[in-house]
């Protein structure tokens, strides 16, 4: 790892802060897909009878 100085722990904390972000949008996402495939499958179902 490199030497921030005394910048590290605001470096390390920015790095932190996007990770938690990122992790929490690629949930959401994924949650949000299954919703929707469901939600289309009984759309489908129904259509279907």
């Amino acid at each position: 790892m490199p030497d921030l100085g005394k910048y590290a722990d605001t470096v390390l904390l920015a790095y932190a802060v996007s990770f938690v972000f990122l992790a929490a949008l690629i949930v959401l996402t994924v949650v949000k897909s299954r919703k929707s495939k469901q939600l289309l499958a009984r759309a489908e179902a129904h259509k279907n009878g």
